[in-house]
């Protein structure tokens, strides 16, 4: 981690980690209007321009009705029709390009005005290279859903997100860092039971996460739309597997995805709650005692934003609100597990 402390290169990267999660989010809207299907080339350069004629918007169309999402989904659709699906992607796209040139320009500047020194420009460098592993992940993903059937490898699709939320806890945790000052390199003493539990918590949130990206992935939030009960039984038969417990099904079968990831997150606010149990004592800084509330306010309102998404059958704007929830527990994560490390290191 860098040592050396800079304000604008704090306000550049938490810039850089809003656009990221704003891509994020964004990037969940794309999928569930099935938008991310409608350009079927990735033209880093040539396709930051949108069709600019009526003849370029056939040329785009006809391509369209190559694929299979056109052929077994929307064989019905229209022009006009094609063309929103086609700019939520575009849109999507050119956030992206632009996110590139936020992360470039600035770093550039910075070491040249030696604002970064050059001993500290590995974590930035490593970002960079995050940043392009999550484009290359994300045509991929895209490209697999361009072959055989009208739908993106779920497994990609997690791979892309994943590598999305890599990069915005690295940029999120170096900011926090040109913000109340970067730890030793040497280790604490001993880990305090608060950072212990919120490192615990990042981790099943991380799993939490995942889950959810497969349920999207396998289109698994629409198996049923009754909550607590799944086909009229808590534990649904065959859950695991109809044949008995197959391993792949914890990350292949709609049904067990979906039932996990339901469940799941009351095992995220235990963690939560236990977090905030721990930090009731009369020398935790008070700041972060009231904080770690609002950490649970926000896990219990996803929780209540996550049953209204299977109570009204994955409703795009219930949804995406889910979505961006997802995203503001990680960020509030980064944030306590950063403070609660820096005060390990301060005992």
């Amino acid at each position: 981690m860098p040592q050396t402390q800079n304000r604008s290169v704090m306000k550049w990267l938490f810039i850089f980690a809003s656009i990221i999660a704003f891509l994020v989010i964004f990037g969940g809207f794309v999928r569930l209007t099935r938008s991310g299907l409608s350009i079927v080339e990735w033209n880093p350069v040539s396709g930051s321009l949108p069709p600019l004629s009526e003849r370029a918007w056939q040329i785009e169309f006809a391509k369209y009705q190559q694929t299979p999402e056109f052929i077994h989904v929307n064989s019905f659709m229209t022009l006009e029709e094609y063309k929103f699906i086609f700019w939520m992607e575009w849109i999507h796209r050119f956030v992206a390009r632009w996110a590139g040139l936020v992360y470039a320009l600035p770093l550039f500047y910075f070491l040249l005005r030696k604002k970064i020194p050059w001993r500290e420009f590995g974590i930035y460098f490593i970002m960079g290279m995050l940043f392009i592993s999550q484009a290359f992940a994300g045509w991929y993903m895209v490209k697999s859903g361009l072959v055989e059937r009208p739908s993106v490898s779920h497994y990609l699709l997690l791979t892309h997100l994943m590598l999305a939320l890599a990069l915005l806890g690295l940029a999120l945790w170096t900011a926090f860092g040109h913000r109340y000052g970067f730890t030793p390199p040497s280790r604490p003493r001993s880990g305090s039971a608060p950072s212990a539990i919120a490192t615990l918590t990042f981790i099943l949130l991380l799993i939490q996460i995942a889950y959810g990206a497969l349920t999207a992935g396998l289109k698994a939030g629409h198996v049923t739309n009754t909550w607590p009960l799944m086909f009229g039984q808590l534990i649904p038969t065959g859950i695991f597997g109809t044949d008995g417990f197959a391993l792949i099904n914890l990350v292949a079968s709609p049904l067990t995805v979906v039932f996990i990831h339901r469940w799941f997150a009351f095992v995220v606010l235990m963690a939560v709650v236990w977090l905030w149990r721990k930090t009731r004592t009369p020398n935790f800084p008070p700041e972060l005692k009231r904080g770690l509330w609002w950490l649970v306010a926000a896990v219990v309102l996803q929780i209540v934003l996550g049953i209204l998404v299977v109570r009204l059958n994955v409703n795009i704007a219930v949804a995406s609100i889910h979505q961006a929830g997802a995203l503001i527990l990680f960020w509030l994560n980064v944030f306590f597990l950063h403070r609660l490390r820096a005060l390990d290191h301060m005992q």
